[in-house]
């Protein structure tokens, strides 16, 4: 005889409200999290310029200059669409070297930049302008 949870009580309209629920509120958390990601960046940038670490600074800093980030990630999306963590990869493919614990982060924060070369193309989907 098979053992009845607690879940297989709750009726099934029930369960799709709470899904539909949940879904709807996923957007808002995710724009909220790209919002800390970017604070962070920005906190790491300051620290850098406070550390002396002006290399690791001027990397974070990012921009259109050969070597940056943001040159590698160009590069990388130039005619393709990728989430966060594909475009992480192609830049390291791609040579960019990083000593940072949170690459993704620092991605995530290069492709949000306002006014930057990236564009969002869908939900985690970014491309190069």
């Amino acid at each position: 005889m098979l053992k009845s949870s607690a879940l297989s009580q709750i009726p099934i309209e029930e369960l799709r409200l709470e899904i539909r629920s949940r879904q709807r509120r996923l957007p808002a958390l995710q724009r909220r999290r790209d919002r800390i990601a970017t604070k962070l960046a920005r906190i790491d940038h300051e620290i850098a310029l406070l550390s002396g670490d002006t290399a690791r600074s001027e990397r974070r800093r990012g921009g259109a200059q050969k070597g940056t980030l943001a040159a590698y990630l160009q590069r990388a999306l130039s005619g393709k669409t990728m989430s966060v963590g594909e475009a992480a990869e192609a830049v390291k493919a791609l040579g960019y070297k990083s000593n940072a614990s949170n690459f993704r982060l620092m991605v995530n924060a290069a492709l949000l930049r306002k006014g930057g070369p990236f564009k969002r193309i869908g939900r985690g989907r970014y491309t190069a302008k």
